[in-house]
């Protein structure tokens, strides 16, 4: 059985998420504030963590980024697409606002659970895996949840293994899959995905090339 934490501290939403993911047969775990949150998810690993933002003691801006190797769907009333860029950017796999369509919400959870085994458009190099389809990264048995835009970078650096990539090169084969990234934000995302890399390998896979670009360091 999947388990998925719901991290909000209105008791009525918190209640109705339960009921329907409980009716769809998934665990449910419950935090009502941000540092109940991190307590929670240093007893247990849920495989996909609601998140509201508006959330007593540490706000979800705040929690997300302590977040690593789950899926966050950030669930808030701010409808801003500069907050649902923000977000994205910061971590999140994805951003629905509320109120929130039952069925919309059952969907997009389904489509980040399918990161919990390698099926898809597979890609190896070495001892890294990536899974285009469900935006999940492998070295070994361990895994990390990636966003659109970092699946994107690391699949392309994949295709292209010691070879530097310049930021145009980067930005003009990306620009179709995911149009949010910018050339700003380039390096955030870059950053975060070799954060996110070494945490479950240990090791540094993407290379800066001062002046230049960026290469993928084979095992």
């Amino acid at each position: 059985m999947k388990t998925i934490a719901v991290i909000d501290d209105d008791v009525p939403i918190g209640d109705l998420l339960e009921e329907i993911l409980t009716r769809e047969d998934y665990g449910v775990l419950r935090a009502y504030s941000g540092t109940e949150a991190l307590y929670l998810l240093s007893q247990h690993k849920p495989d996909l963590v609601l998140l509201d933002l508006m959330l007593p003691g540490l706000s979800g801006e705040q929690v997300l980024p302590k977040i690593q190797g789950i899926p966050v769907i950030v669930l808030s009333a701010k409808a801003a697409v500069q907050d649902k860029v923000d977000l994205l950017l910061s971590g999140a796999a994805d951003y629905i606002t509320k109120p929130f369509d039952t069925k919309e919400l059952l969907a997009r959870i389904t489509v980040q659970l399918r990161g919990s085994a390698p099926t898809g458009r597979r890609l190896t190099v070495g001892d890294l895996a990536l899974d285009s389809d469900t935006l999940t990264a492998w070295v070994g048995d361990s895994k990390t949840q990636l966003t659109r835009t970092e699946s994107a970078i690391l699949r392309l650096l994949m295709q292209n293994p010691e070879q530097v990539l310049s930021k145009g090169t980067l930005l003009d084969r990306i620009s179709l899959d995911t149009p949010d990234c910018t050339e700003r934000s380039l390096k955030q995302h870059i950053s975060n995905l070799r954060k996110k890399l070494q945490e479950i390998s240990g090791r540094d896979y993407i290379e800066t090339v001062w002046g230049i670009g960026f290469r993928l360091c084979k095992s």
